[in-house]
């Protein structure tokens, strides 16, 4: 008797990786299933808001995982395994953007700004668009510590062992990060930014 569909669903994700390593599509598919949106928002955030470019890196880090997925470090919480392993593709893109961008600095303005009826949507959508450009002229180290502490809600502890770090780097990243968001975004409130109060 195998496991059922929802067998799978009450495993965690490192039990999931041992079957996946021995050939199990089903576990493969479970864990597909509880991180590819999370993967898919990572990236979209991480690389200047492009919706293909999102879906190519995760479609390219699920191939990568299928093929060889004893690259997996079972010493290590999956989570954050994943997290790194998406966070160097990152850094893989930003390299590769570093030589397009000199050629063509119109590629930073997408057309992914909506206009909105309302006032209030105006502000929090320009607001949005803000802080990703602030975001975006940072390290991207930093941007990815904040990235993963604010928009995939990590623990301190996660976050340092994604980047093999210790958990006083990223608080510092955190703060040096916040302080820079603070200074450049000064025509909105400061409290717009909700998350002061979570570092």
């Amino acid at each position: 008797m195998g496991l059922f569909s929802k067998d799978f669903d009450r495993l965690s994700d490192e039990r999931l990786m041992e079957l996946v390593v021995r050939g199990d599509e089903r576990a493969f598919g479970a864990l597909y299933d509880r991180y590819q949106q999370r993967l898919l928002g990572y990236f979209h955030r991480m690389l200047w808001n492009d919706r293909e470019l999102a879906r190519d890196h995760a479609q390219d880090l699920w191939t990568k995982l299928a093929q060889r997925p004893s690259s997996y470090d079972p010493a290590r919480p999956f989570r954050t395994w994943l997290f790194s392993v998406a966070n160097n593709m990152c850094k893989n893109a930003y390299r590769h953007h570093a030589v397009v961008q000199a050629a063509a600095p119109e590629l930073r303005n997408g057309p992914d700004r909506e206009e909105a009826r309302h006032g209030v949507d105006v502000d929090r959508s320009h607001f949005r668009g803000r802080l990703d450009e602030e975001l975006d002229r940072l390290d991207p180290d930093h941007k990815a510590t904040f990235v993963m502490r604010y928009h995939e809600d990590m623990a301190i502890k996660e976050i340092a062992a994604a980047f093999a770090c210790s958990e006083g780097t990223v608080k510092s990243r955190l703060f040096y990060t916040l302080k820079k968001l603070a200074e450049r975004l000064k025509e909105f409130d400061p409290n717009a930014l909700h998350i002061h109060g979570k570092a």
